[in-house]
């Protein structure tokens, strides 16, 4: 008999998507599992929405925790001998559940084993299509020692998350399931990446949300990255790709910017070298791109991603550098 699966959902006002995340579970070609949602007490109608699936385990939190208070909530009730860490605007495939219970079979108990986004974003607009591949391929790249695990698609034996403490609560927003996959490497754990693990995440990006959020993710995993001084490593989607993006084009601004000061074509040489060098460091992101739409996606993606992402990126790093003194990782 396959074990059984808890897929645990934390949720805090997610009208828009809860529903649809709960029928993309309930659809599994999986027989065995349970779905656990953990309510960080909403104001909307999220509960009223969960309880329309009968098969769906509500849990409410009495005070707001966070997506890690939620998520090690909804462990805490959880009845599988596997927990499958999902979000609230994630859409599992059908058969991501059994391909987790595969993954996760005849394999040493101290492995936790992590999916990753659709390379493709069906009826999502651009915005939502560059993010889905640039997250696909930046979580794929090392597949048998992946440097965190997301807690998107996160699958983890419920012994293993109860000996290890579950995610940290108190924390900074975004990056607390990497301090936690980092602190189960720590701790003799095995990391593994499965891209057949998949879930369609839901990001109704607008230009403004998709600038937000890569602002928001730079400046608290730069704090992150200078606690834990690994800023050069290439993790995830704070991949060597985007930092070598983002300093390419800081220097390219300040190269022109000495140019129109001082003048002389001294300042510019180094131009085509730099772009030259960016292309090349990131040949693996773009070719995701055209796989994941072609023409009509790479090159929208390869504009926006070398001359319009690296800013928000770049901002959010020096915010985060400046905070980092005074605030920390907390």
């Amino acid at each position: 008999m396959p074990p059984l699966i808890s897929v645990v959902i934390p949720v805090r006002n997610g009208h828009g998507t809860i529903g649809r995340c709960l029928e993309a579970a309930f659809a599994s070609t999986f027989a065995d599992f349970e779905v656990v949602v953990a309510d960080d007490c909403s104001t909307d109608d999220t509960a009223a929405i969960v309880e329309r699936f009968p098969r769906a385990r509500l849990v409410r939190l009495l005070e707001h925790k966070g997506a890690a208070g939620a998520r090690n909530a909804g462990a805490a009730v959880a009845s599988g001998e596997i927990l499958f860490f999902i979000d609230a605007d994630c859409l599992l495939q059908r058969d991501a559940i059994a391909n987790a219970a595969r993954a996760m079979t005849g394999v040493d108990p101290r492995t936790v084993v992590g999916g990753t986004y659709t390379l493709a974003a069906p009826g999502e607009n651009f915005f939502g299509r560059f993010q889905s591949a640039f997250i696909h391929h930046s979580e794929t790249k090392y597949v048998g020692a992946p440097d965190y695990i997301a807690s998107h698609a996160l699958v983890i034996r419920n012994e293993t998350f109860r000996a290890t403490g579950g995610f940290p609560e108190r924390f900074m927003p975004i990056i607390e399931d990497v301090e936690y996959a980092h602190r189960l490497r720590r701790t003799g754990h095995k990391l593994v990446m499965d891209p057949s693990i998949l879930v369609a995440h839901v990001f109704d990006f607008t230009l403004r949300r998709s600038l937000r959020n890569a602002f928001k993710k730079s400046r608290f995993w730069t704090r992150y990255s200078l606690h834990n001084k690994d800023v050069f490593t290439d993790s995830g989607t704070a991949s060597f790709e985007l930092k070598a993006a983002t300093a390419v084009l800081g220097l390219t601004v300040l190269l022109v910017a000495m140019w129109a000061i001082c003048g002389g074509t001294g300042w510019l040489w180094p131009l085509p070298f730099l772009w030259a060098a960016n292309l090349g460091v990131s040949f693996g992101l773009l070719r995701a791109y055209h796989r994941a739409g072609g023409i009509a996606l790479l090159v929208p993606a390869l504009l926006y991603y070398f001359a319009v992402y690296p800013v928000p990126v770049g901002l959010g790093a020096v915010v985060g550098i400046l905070e980092y003194p005074r605030k920390g990782i907390l």
